[in-house]
């Protein structure tokens, strides 16, 4: 198989691409910026793409995101050290075929190839006990409960937005406002108290 690898970290890369050499494989092409690698991969069509998701030009979720659209027949492992579950999460729905931790690379790599050989995805065993949910990920878990409007009420909430300002931006009346934060709070189940969305939705305001 031909590999294309993606890491800005001089020793990563190097390591990387010795361990694949050595268990047989090519590597085609080595990159240290994501946008540098989504040309090569145009350009060479490996046959699978090693990525680090830190990196300069395009992060590996966007490159990831970038091949997908582009219909690139081209496979991609994720080798990274971000454990956070709502970047697990996005790299699955943009269907990625392997994750790995750096942590466990040496251990895990070759058997995430063999695997990919055999035309299905890897999923480390150690992912589960790893992963942690982060903030991102706890709100991504609220916002999937509102609808789009609500989604907006409580983004606008979270920083530090009055009713009256909320109403503006949005177009709406401050009563109508007034009706989302109420369906908000019940479905979130909050207290039914003063500032009580207020107090919930700053937690997640640097994610807005």
């Amino acid at each position: 198989m031909n590999f294309l690898i993606a890491d800005d970290h001089p020793f990563t890369l190097a390591g990387t691409k010795s361990f694949i050499e050595e268990s047989g494989h090519k590597v085609i092409a080595t990159c240290t910026e994501g946008r540098t690698a989504l040309e090569k991969i145009k350009k060479l069509l490996p046959d699978v793409a090693v990525l680090d998701i830190n990196m300069p030009g395009l992060d590996g979720i966007e490159l990831l995101e970038l091949i997908r659209l582009n219909r690139l027949p081209v496979k991609v492992i994720f080798l990274t050290s971000h454990n956070e579950m709502s970047i697990y999460k996005k790299a699955s729905e943009y269907g990625v075929d392997g994750y790995l931790l750096k942590n466990f690379a040496q251990e895990e790599l070759s058997d995430c190839i063999s695997t990919l050989l055999r035309g299905e995805e890897y999923l480390s065993p150690r992912i589960s006990s790893n992963l942690i949910k982060d903030n991102q990920y706890h709100k991504d878990q609220i916002l999937a409960k509102l609808n789009f409007v609500e989604t907006k009420v409580f983004e606008l909430v979270a920083r530090q937005k009055s009713t009256k300002e909320i109403a503006e931006l949005l177009f709406l009346s401050e009563k109508t406002v007034e009706a989302y934060r109420t369906n908000i709070i019940d479905k979130l189940d909050l207290p039914k108290e003063r500032n009580s969305l207020l107090k919930f939705a700053s937690k997640f305001s640097r994610f807005s």
